[in-house]
């Protein structure tokens, strides 16, 4: 079983302009024992201008936040860009991005792929789960993203929304976990109404059919996203200067610099002797 203090996530929970459905989803979560969820606002880049959004302020949507079942405190409400790039030039952070607790890329070719594995400062990079992966999963880009503490993002919801999607799902995510063996993997809803919501529990167990083991399936819904949000706070806050200064060795005291001097009288006179 998860642990009973273990802080439930899902960080995707897809923004609507409909205020009410938005607040039954939110709603459902905290019932549901999620402590954090995120907004997920989509940013498709092959547009010609595209628009960064804004994210909405949370006390526009709620005057109190739900109370998390099982828990006395209200849920937490991030926001998050998801970048959808089939061009290296598509994803250009900027001052924008900064407004979002978390950053996540949808890259669709395997180049676009290994860039956001191995430099994009992002927190997320999400796997398809709609189509047939387009390209392999290869360990070198994947096991750099882990290393770097960027996550890889599995979305549930069209897994149980169309038997072809869930086809498409399985066989993709067992595509990764059989690169990353199950590391560096959370789990998401990327739900649209509150009925596609699922329990942490059942989406820890559905990990299994997605490849994870007991224990990896349980983190993706727990440990894994905490990483991730605790990276997004790092990542807008990294751009501090750090100034290093060289520590000198401490001044000799007389004593010292008798002896030194004795040393080198010394030194010098056996030269003039070897003469």
């Amino acid at each position: 079983m998860v642990c009973k203090m273990a802080m439930f996530m899902d960080l995707n929970i897809n923004f609507t302009k409909d205020k009410k459905t938005l607040q039954n989803i939110i709603e459902t979560a905290a019932h549901l024992g999620y402590s954090t969820v995120a907004i997920n606002y989509t940013l498709e880049s092959q547009q010609k201008k595209p628009e960064i959004p804004k994210p909405m302020i949370i006390s526009d949507l709620f005057t109190k936040l739900p109370v998390v079942q099982g828990r006395s405190r209200p849920i937490r409400v991030l926001s998050r860009l998801t970048v959808v790039a089939t061009d290296p030039s598509h994803f250009r952070p900027t001052a924008e991005y900064k407004a979002f607790d978390l950053v996540a890329v949808f890259p669709k070719t395997e180049k676009l792929f290994h860039a956001a594995c191995m430099t994009f400062e992002v927190d997320i990079i999400c796997v398809t789960v709609t189509e047939k992966q387009p390209f392999h999963f290869k360990r070198a880009p994947v096991n750099g993203a882990i290393d770097r503490g960027v996550f890889f993002e599995i979305v549930y919801t069209p897994a149980i929304r169309d038997s072809t999607m869930r086809r498409y799902t399985i066989g993709n995510s067992l595509g990764l976990m059989e690169t990353c063996k199950g590391k560096g993997v959370i789990l998401s809803s990327g739900a649209e109404k509150p009925l596609e919501l699922r329990g942490p529990y059942d989406i820890a167990n559905l990990g299994l059919v997605f490849g994870l083991s007991e224990g990896d399936a349980k983190a993706a819904v727990s440990t894994n996203c905490r990483s991730v949000v605790l990276n997004g706070e790092t990542r807008t806050t990294a751009f501090g200067i750090i100034h290093t200064m060289k520590k000198l060795p401490p001044a000799p005291t007389a004593s010292e610099e008798d002896k030194s001097d004795e040393r080198e009288i010394s030194a010098a006179k056996r030269a003039k002797m070897e003469y």
